[in-house]
Formats: C-alpha cells, sequence, structure tokens
C-alpha cells in the first residue's frame, strides 16, 4: 500500500484545515505526477492502487476529496467509488477514466460521484471538477449528433466492463475475434 503523508504539518502548523485527498490509480506514473501537483496546491494527499488498499486507507484516514481511475488492473474502480461514499456521502469524488462511455459515468454517478472526466485530465479539470457540486441546466447540448466510431467505443466499452475487462469473454460477446477487439483497445487507448 503507497500512503502518503508529506506536507501535513506545514499547513496545521499555518492553522490551516488541509484538504485530504485520495488518488485510487494503479499507474504509478499518473499517480506520481497527480500527487505532487495536488500536494503544491495544498492538499495531502493519500494513493492507493486497489480497492483493497482503499479499504485499508479508510481505516486511518478520512479524506474529503478522491479521484478514481475507471480502470484498476482490469478491475472495476466504481466499486471503489460505491465504498467512498457509503464512508463519506459528502466526499467529493471524481472518476477518472481513459475508458469513457455513457454506461460507466451514469453508473459513476450514482454510485456517488460527483463528476466524470476522461483522459487526458489535468489538475485544474480535476478541481474544477470537485467544487462543481451541482448541475448546469445551461449545459449547451451538442449539436453534432454521436459518430459511429464512438457508438461503437460504447459498446466495446459496455461490454468490456460486463467482460470484466476480459478481453477474450468481450470479443465472444461482441462476435468479433479476440485479435479484432485487441486492435480497437489500442488504437483507442488514452494514457
Amino acid at each position: 500500500m503507497a500512503e502518503d503523508v508529506d506536507n501535513q504539518g506545514a499547513a496545521v502548523e499555518a492553522g490551516q484545515s488541509q484538504k485530504v485527498l485520495l488518488i485510487v490509480e494503479d499507474d504509478e506514473s499518473l499517480a506520481r505526477t497527480l500527487k505532487r501537483s495536488f500536494e503544491r496546491r495544498g492538499y495531502r494527499v493519500l494513493t492507493a492502487q486497489s480497492h483493497e488498499e482503499v479499504l485499508e486507507l479508510l481505516k486511518t484516514d478520512s479524506p474529503g476529496y478522491a479521484v478514481v481511475d475507471l480502470k484498476l488492473n482490469g478491475a472495476s474502480g466504481l466499486s471503489c467509488v460505491q465504498t467512498l461514499h457509503a464512508h463519506d456521502e459528502e466526499m467529493n469524488i471524481v472518476v477518472l477514466t481513459g475508458f469513457a462511455s455513457i454506461a460507466t459515468a451514469v453508473e459513476a454517478i450514482k454510485l456517488g460521484a460527483r463528476h466524470y472526466l476522461a483522459k487526458p485530465s489535468n489538475t485544474d479539470d480535476i478541481e474544477k471538477a470537485f467544487d462543481k457540486t451541482e448541475g448546469d441546466a445551461e449545459v449547451e447540448l451538442g449539436a453534432r449528433p454521436t459518430s459511429i466510431k464512438t457508438l461503437e467505443w460504447e459498446r466495446i466499452h459496455q461490454t468490456l466492463a460486463d467482460a470484466d475487462f476480459n478481453i477474450s469473454e468481450a470479443a465472444r460477446r461482441l462476435g468479433i475475434h479476440r485479435r479484432t477487439l485487441a486492435r480497437k483497445l489500442l488504437k483507442r487507448q488514452v494514457k
């Protein structure tokens, strides 16, 4: 488990209550980059790479903010969202994913996330999402209909999620060859 509690003393000495952020991300490089960036903004940052690590962290800490990757070593980050929301209904949870789909966005919000961002997103995007606690009825509706490629990607991602991110099983359910699915996933991969 990677628990990081650097910089806690500086905010406490200054008499400020420090924002505690949990980053649930299995990509160590991205987690490290986000951690540094949020620490520069005054957050105390904890990190976890799995649902099990989240459960351990919640025994000793109660973060007010969380950034959760949707896909954690093949497992769904939605279980982390559910656990974090059950731990504290007021926690600001943002789901960050390179596999964005309407289905997972809806489920993430139902499970307690405040916002859902597609990668690549930066610290500014995530912090804006933390601050956005209400919906915006004035948001512009897209003038363009969804493309076939986007619909295909959403169908692929939904099938992957339903198959617990097992590529062979997802390919079988989609009726395509496993290698064809693997190539499509490589083309759409976002890091």
